[in-house]
């Protein structure tokens, strides 16, 4: 890299845009979306999709709610020209949705296009020829008269096609290709000269798209570009200002939507953000800002899930695990300070149960993109106790006290550092069963047991039961003034070791006659040192019992 770049690149010079409107403005509606997938996503693919896939693809399209679908380019050969001629034929194009097709500025190039929507309800065409000063000078060797006439003629052929072929509904889209990078007043010559051939009206506009062909600026400057355009070009009203952009910069995103607080209508890009170079403008990530946002994008992405399968397997590109709102791991939280911020947002949520959002860290409710709260955390190294607790609650049900969550936290850690990995639901499970002995050998294991109502000597309550120690099963009974201390009593003379209860908390899994309950115990010993105890069972007095005897062995392993 050079010392000094300014030596060999410019800066993007500012827009002289007095007054410039669109810093205070919002995006209060969804634009009008097309989707360019078939076309400028397909033609960077290294293996172009087959007729098929551009078929599952566009009904996926359909099916998230597009109504204006690019479908590829007609004349650049059979497979293109057949896939959009079939859909004409076959009559797969719902009646609410408007195909557009792309052509460049060649007589016989755009007669082909019209031939590929023969018998079409309605149709776009959509011509482009590129009008800034490098393409004009190193691409074309043409000027500005040159450029401008071959738009003017295209225009007219545009025409000419369209009126061999009255029962369509034709619509025509002019872009000033590589308009980011052009001179604005050329731009817009080139645009009126392309309207006063189409005479478009407020009923047929035309639809000028001005594209951020390559990104060279920053978004700022892209959308000073589009309100100077839409305050100088006349008959507005019968005009359709469409947004193009690339990510070269990777500012595709914010170049969109502050192109639409601008005044823009429309916006061009594809799912997930393929094409050239760095791609185009992402529009499930567009889409989805806004809904954050509390506006309706008019499209339906609530199975995610579906959706990333589909564009993966047409495009033969995995979609990346941090891809804003579909990525795999775009709602999971590994650190240990996100995972505990997350868990007390639910929490808080369920507590206050508005209809507002208000998790830390997840800007989107991921159940209604079709995400499960099971994969918001996950526990790996860099996790606390707020992650396993999660799990456990999601997939166990069990909640546990605090204190126990601490306590636990360590024997996970301990596990994560043996593994190296991410831990598994059924790791962390496994790990819970044996840091509070509920499988394998242990030194008690409750049999059966019986509580009775107070005794009439001294009002306390009478526990009996079976324990087994070891191999051997032996009977116990106690006293106490309640379950929990008889149940200790007994298990004292059966030669457990001393120790008290210093909280309880239980709690239900599950609801209706399949509901279980949970019990945990905090105990102290004889030397100071604290112990936990967990028991599971569908009957509460059982699940406390289990409990207790969880913490006796815990005591006489440690």
């Amino acid at each position: 890299m050079l010392r000094d770049p300014s030596v060999k690149y410019r800066a993007f010079p500012q827009i002289d845009l007095p007054n410039r409107q669109w810093p205070s403005q919002s995006i209060t509606k969804a634009p009008r979306w097309l989707s360019t997938d078939l076309r400028d996503g397909n033609q960077a693919l290294a293996d172009p999709m087959d007729a098929d896939k551009k078929q599952r693809f566009f009904d996926m399209l359909v099916k998230i709610g597009l109504k204006e679908i690019e479908v590829g380019f007609p004349s650049a050969g059979a497979t293109e020209f057949d896939f959009i001629s079939g859909l004409v034929r076959q009559d797969r194009i719902p009646e609410d949705v408007m195909v557009q097709v792309l052509t460049q500025s060649r007589r016989d190039l755009i007669q082909k296009t019209f031939e590929s929507l023969e018998g079409a309800r309605t149709a776009t065409v959509h011509l482009y020829n590129a009008v800034s000063p490098a393409w004009r000078e190193v691409v074309f060797n043409m000027d500005r008269a040159g450029v401008k006439a071959l738009a003017i003629e295209g225009a007219k052929m545009l025409r000419e096609e369209a009126e061999k072929r009255p029962d369509t509904d034709w619509r025509f889209e002019y872009s000033p290709e590589t308009f980011s990078t052009a001179e604005l007043d050329f731009s817009l010559e080139v645009c009126e000269a392309v309207q006063d051939i189409l005479e478009p009206t407020v009923e047929k506009p035309i639809i000028f798209n001005l594209p951020a062909t390559v990104e060279c600026s920053t978004p700022n400057i892209y959308a000073d570009q589009i309100e100077w355009m839409i305050r100088n070009l006349s008959r507005r009203e019968a005009a359709i200002i469409s947004l193009h952009p690339h990510n070269d910069r990777g500012t595709g995103v914010a170049a969109a939507e502050l192109g639409l607080m601008a005044g823009a209508d429309r916006i061009e890009g594809c799912i997930f953000g393929n094409g050239e170079r760095t791609g185009n403008v992402d529009l499930v990530t567009l889409a989805l800002n806004m809904y954050t946002q509390g506006v309706s994008p008019e499209l339906d992405f609530s199975d995610m899930e579906e959706i990333v399968k589909t564009v993966e397997y047409c495009n033969q590109i995995p979609v990346h695990p941090r891809h804003p709102y579909a990525g795999e791991l775009v709602f999971t939280a590994f650190s240990g300070s996100h995972q505990d911020a997350i868990k007390k947002g639910f929490e808080a949520q369920e507590k206050r149960n508005d209809q507002f959002w208000n998790v830390p860290y997840l800007p989107i409710d991921p159940a209604d993109i079709g995400a499960s709260y099971e994969a918001v955390i996950r526990v790996n190294s860099q996790s606390g106790k707020g992650g396993m607790a999660w799990v456990l609650q999601q997939d166990k049900g069990l909640r546990l006290p605090k204190a126990m969550q601490a306590d636990f936290s360590r024997a996970v850690q301990k596990k994560a550092d043996e593994v190296s990995r991410e831990l598994t639901s059924a790791d962390i499970w496994d790990a819970f069963q044996k840091a509070y002995r509920l499988e394998g050998a242990q030194y008690f294991e409750l049999m059966t047991f019986s509580e009775q109502g107070r005794a009439k000597s001294d009002g306390q309550r009478v526990f009996t039961g079976d324990v087994k120690i070891g191999h051997k099963v032996t009977p116990i009974s106690g006293r106490g003034n309640g379950l929990i201390s008889a149940l200790l009593d007994g298990i004292r003379e059966a030669g457990a070791p001393e120790f008290e209860i210093i909280d309880y908390q239980e709690h239900a899994i599950g609801a209706g006659t399949d509901a279980r309950a949970a019990a945990y115990v905090q105990c102290k010993t004889k030397d100071g040192r604290t112990v936990f105890g967990a028991g599971m069972d569908s009957d509460v007095a059982t699940a406390s019992a289990r409990a207790v005897i969880s913490a006796a062995n815990s005591v006489l392993a440690a």
